[in-house]
């Protein structure tokens, strides 16, 4: 199993031999709506897209995770799971393949690899997005990605997960409060899968941020904090931090999942 981390939510997967492309943003800038005043993301440094993705991964509709211009640019004929909101957007795109996924559905790959939709987060007042799990058919490896830090509280009938990929700091707004539950939630989800690595996400990368919101984001917590928690829960899974796009191998040593 090898993992590229693309920045803010966006991971290149390989898996079961094939490249799956999650939540990407990898072109211009990102922006909620057309409000760079209020929020903008940018790269320091231009990448190229990814070549010979498999599949597309989508776990929410928003544009931190279904970006519109990195979608425009993908190859439509690339197929895409993606939670409802999400799918909706690839579709009025011309996607030619497009699953979308409730809750407690599958994908299958037959013999090579499952997506399991779970419960994530909450974006709005009747909207709940996707959480997945990635499983390896060919090896038995697996891989839990929530990029909000909302973890299904059924997840432990799914222990044990190899790998858990969700934020590790919290971010805080006057009056909302917790918009992206790090710290605690890390705990909670290592307690419940028992994953042997857990490895950040949604935490910046080669990146900038400018915009109004910026005054009023507080950010909590670090991955030496959540190390001391995990110690001090007695979790003995490791905490990885990965670098902006260097292709990493997720070491492994044990083979959780025998039956």
């Amino acid at each position: 199993m090898y993992l590229t981390w693309l920045d803010s939510n966006s991971w290149l997967i390989e898996i079961a031999g094939k490249r799956i492309l999650l939540d990407p943003w990898l072109v211009g800038a990102l922006m909620f709506g057309k409000a760079d005043w209020f929020f903008k993301s940018e790269r320091r440094t231009q990448r190229q897209i990814p070549a010979n993705i498999d599949l597309i991964l989508l776990s929410q509709g928003l544009p931190d995770h279904a970006h519109l211009p990195t979608l425009q640019q993908l190859d439509r004929q690339i197929p895409v799971v993606a939670s409802p909101s999400a799918a909706k957007l690839v579709q009025q795109l011309g996607y030619a393949e497009v699953t979308a996924l409730q809750h407690g559905e599958l994908f299958n790959m037959p013999n090579l690899l499952t997506i399991l939709a779970v419960t994530g987060s909450p974006t709005g007042p009747t909207t709940v997005e996707n959480g997945y799990i990635i499983r390896d058919l060919t090896s038995d490896r697996s891989i839990y990605y929530e990029p909000h830090g909302y973890h299904d509280k059924n997840l432990k009938d799914f222990a044990p997960i190899d790998v858990v990929i969700t934020p590790t700091i919290d971010l805080k707004l006057p009056l909302i409060g917790t918009v992206i539950k790090g710290q605690q939630g890390a705990v909670q989800v290592a307690k419940c899968l028992q994953p042997q690595v857990i490895i950040p996400t949604a935490a910046g990368g080669d990146i900038t941020f400018s915009g109004l919101l910026l005054k009023f984001l507080q950010a909590e917590g670090s991955v030496a904090t959540l190390r001391s928690l995990f110690a001090a829960n007695n979790i003995n899974t490791k905490v990885l931090e990965p670098k902006p796009w260097e292709r990493f191998e997720v070491p492994l040593p044990q083979l959780l999942n025998l039956s």
